[in-house]
């Protein structure tokens, strides 16, 4: 194995992407690794991402690692492999990974340039930052973290966020509520992270969408809370998704459930739920509370989830690109 010119990393990432554009039909098989994965099927998603990283593509090479990676709760060989081969393709969320995982240090996978993958993902991306690319901007975040350069971590995310990336201003208002920043008290600073917030789920952004559709909901602001989580659900988010079925089965659970009670549709979504996703909330739920309905209601909510089954887009957890 042998070390990785940063140069030649810059480079690929400053490279049209267009030449590294899959095949319409490993396009598709991708696409639908990566549904898996965020559906938290990742067992399921491996074969539909190994054609698209066989072929170029380094976001699928970084999923594949992070299966891997993921499955045994720790670095393996594969994950090492799938993530150096991402790295070479200028992946700066690889980088990171080799570097959690040791790579340099204990299988002398190490950049060119040095011995610390960090200072590999600072040089790839910072060209790329400073050239006006959010995404970027973002990343450094990341990056100047597991650096532990704090000042410089959050002026990133600060700056990605002013610049309007919707991520960052998740992430912004989120650590805002877990008390990032000086405010005179509790108030002003749940105004300042429910702003962030807004602005990000206002993009579209559904995890946004469901924390300030919880931040609304401590304030009592239950209306609104439960406009926000609908819209969540129509994104996708698997978690709105179970909170709004859940709602229509026992809308007296909570005051943020702003529906009568409608147990075929609340079994609907449910069912739905179980048969994409496997989800053990719901499947949870569709054991415990089948005296709710009928033999005929339920028969006529089995019919009704064909249709929540056949909604777009298909169910997400929205897990971040780099999480745990």
């Amino acid at each position: 194995m042998g070390r990785i010119g940063v140069l030649a990393l810059v480079v690929l990432l400053l490279s049209p992407i267009s030449g590294w554009a899959l095949d319409a039909e490993t396009q598709a098989a991708k696409e639908e690794g990566l549904r898996l994965y965020n559906a938290h099927l990742r067992s399921q998603a491996s074969p539909y991402l190994e054609p698209a990283a066989e072929a170029g593509d380094a976001e699928a090479m970084y999923y594949l690692g992070e299966i891997h990676r993921l499955r045994h709760m720790g670095m393996t060989r594969e994950a090492l492999e799938w993530y150096q081969r991402a790295a070479e393709k200028g992946e700066p969320y690889a980088m990171l990974r080799l570097h959690q995982g040791g790579a340099c240090q204990l299988g002398d996978v190490c950049p060119e340039s040095g011995d610390d993958w960090r200072e590999a993902a600072l040089e790839t991306t910072l060209p790329l930052a400073e050239a006006g690319d959010t995404e970027a901007m973002y990343t450094l975040f990341l990056i100047y973290s597991t650096l532990e350069e704090t000042e410089q971590s959050y002026h990133w995310l600060e700056t990605a966020a002013e610049t309007g990336n919707p991520e960052a201003e998740y992430r912004l208002g989120a650590r805002i509520q877990n008390d990032y920043g000086d405010y005179p008290d509790n108030t002003a600073r749940l105004q300042e992270a429910e702003a962030w917030l807004r602005r990000a789920a206002e993009q579209g952004h559904a995890p946004a969408m469901s924390r300030l559709s919880a931040t609304l909901s401590q304030q009592e602001r239950h209306e609104e809370s439960w406009e926000w989580m609908i819209q969540a659900s129509e994104k996708g988010l698997l978690d709105a998704r179970l909170g709004m079925g859940w709602c229509y089965l026992e809308p007296d659970r909570d005051q943020k459930c702003l529906v009568e009670q409608d147990v075929v549709t609340g079994w609907a979504i449910l069912f739905a739920m179980v048969e994409e996703t496997n989800n053990v909330s719901a499947e949870w739920l569709l054991q415990t509370r089948g005296e709710l309905l009928t033999a005929e209601q339920h028969q006529e909510a089995e019919a009704l989830s064909e249709e929540w089954l056949d909604k777009e887009p298909p169910l997400s957890e929205f897990p971040p690109r780099f999480g745990y």
